[in-house]
């Protein structure tokens, strides 16, 4: 299924490529442009040229083969795809940008999409080039800036509640539905011999933050205002969220110290944790971990549990971005095209593991018939990003160490929340 570290690197950006982000921001195309591309027509004749393309990590790699069948219906077309690390490929952008040595197109990981955007380096998505409402909603509309689609969704996932199944069946109960089945449920699954009925996102820095979104949402709440200008940790539904999460800690549910992230398959393994959320990635860990088949008969997924507002979870995945100041944009959008027809999104499916931001993809019988799967195209409507600010990184490693204190009982939920707003307001969120 989906590589270890580029998927967790697709949950959350790394801090100093935002911070890029947002100093070129101010250094991009005038906002007075007009950002619609009505006028911009991609017909039907084959691509010509070289493209070059940048990709992370492994997809690019994996990419390489795959485009082969893209070269061989336009055989006078060449894509060189420059795989670059996960870890790198923000900053190595930003600085292409920052340069004027841009490649004609790029992948963008779905939360440092807005703040790349932003830079208005993109072109927008010409008209016609693809149908909106084949994607999934929410990973259309994090594609959005300035009033039109400036990156077409590649693939796209969400988070959900992985469960052992064969603890719960012994216990005689069903996976947490709300907020208030957490205590039950834990309860009933320690009793069943788990040292913890739920693994938090325990290394007290973006992630266990970007967790506490998903908290927020679910509670009603937001961590930022509707126009993205202010931060609003502090209120009365963020609280109550606090409350319950770090109540699943302090009520000895839930360790203080883990798992960290690639722990998360052996604490799962041997039922020192019987519950976590995470993505759909995480059976193939444990199939990989235990042998196959192991995930069929002791995994169970569900969506994450509902607060006052309902349910949300971590929204994931990427987009294909051109540049506006590529050699070979024409070529460039003809391959984006390609990359978002059905069949070809299934196919990187096969190849690579990675979901298709295209609906109709899901129907697929090899992604339509895994059980596994069917909550995860349930949850990914559902799902929410985090705070699509440059600002983002900082708070969130800020507020993950914050939420330390209240887990260890140093400080209540309203304290902590207090006073990572005070905090955050010093730190800004980028957006004017």
């Amino acid at each position: 299924m989906i590589h270890a570290l580029r998927a967790r690197r697709a949950i959350l950006a790394t801090g100093a490529a935002l911070t890029a982000a947002v100093v070129l921001a101010g250094c991009g195309r005038s906002s007075d442009a007009d950002p619609a591309a009505a006028d911009v027509t991609i017909d039907d004749s084959p691509a010509t040229g070289t493209i070059e393309f940048w990709a992370g990590g492994a997809d690019g790699e994996a990419l390489k083969g795959f485009l082969e069948a893209f070269e061989e219906e336009n055989p006078d077309v060449t894509v060189n795809i420059t795989p670059i690390p996960d870890s790198e490929i923000d900053t190595k952008v930003t600085t292409a940008i920052a340069s004027g040595t841009v490649p004609d197109m790029t992948f963008l990981y779905s939360q440092t999409q807005a703040s790349m955007l932003a830079t208005e380096a993109f072109a927008a998505v010409p008209d016609g080039l693809v149908e909106p409402d084949a994607f999934f909603p929410n990973m259309w509309e994090a594609a959005q800036y300035d009033g039109a689609a400036h990156a077409v969704p590649w693939y796209t996932y969400a988070q959900a509640l992985y469960y052992r199944k064969d603890l719960a069946e012994a216990a005689g109960v069903e996976a947490p539905a709300t907020w208030e089945d957490w205590v039950p449920f834990s309860q009933a699954m320690q009793a069943q011999g788990a040292k913890w009925g739920f693994g938090l996102s325990a290394e007290w820095n973006q992630y266990t933050a970007q967790q506490f979104n998903d908290f927020s949402i679910q509670g009603g709440g937001s961590l930022i205002s509707d126009d993205l200008k202010s931060w609003t940790l502090d209120t009365p539904e963020n609280v109550a969220a606090m409350e319950t999460l770090m109540g699943l800690v302090t009520g000895g549910y839930a360790s203080a110290d883990g798992p960290a992230f690639l722990d998360t398959t052996p604490w799962f393994s041997s039922g020192e944790m019987a519950s976590y959320v995470t993505g759909p990635w995480f059976p193939g860990w444990l199939d990989e971990a235990n042998g196959e088949g192991w995930s069929a008969e002791h995994v169970g997924v569900a969506l994450e549990p509902a607060g006052p507002a309902g349910t949300t979870s971590a929204l994931g995945g990427g987009s294909l971005a051109v540049f506006e100041d590529g050699k070979n944009t024409e070529a460039a959008w003809k391959l984006v095209k390609w990359m978002s027809e059905p069949e070809n999104q299934v196919g990187w499916y096969n190849t690579f593991g990675n979901l298709p931001a295209v609906e109709a993809a899901w129907d697929d019988p090899v992604i339509a018939d895994d059980p596994l799967l069917t909550t995860i195209k349930e949850a990914i409507p559902l799902a929410s990003s985090v705070p699509a600010v440059p600002g983002w990184a900082q708070v969130a490693s800020m507020l993950g160490a914050e939420m330390e204190r209240a887990a260890r009982g140093q400080a209540t939920a309203a304290q902590v929340l207090a006073d990572a707003q005070a905090k955050a307001d010093q730190i800004g969120t980028g957006v004017e």
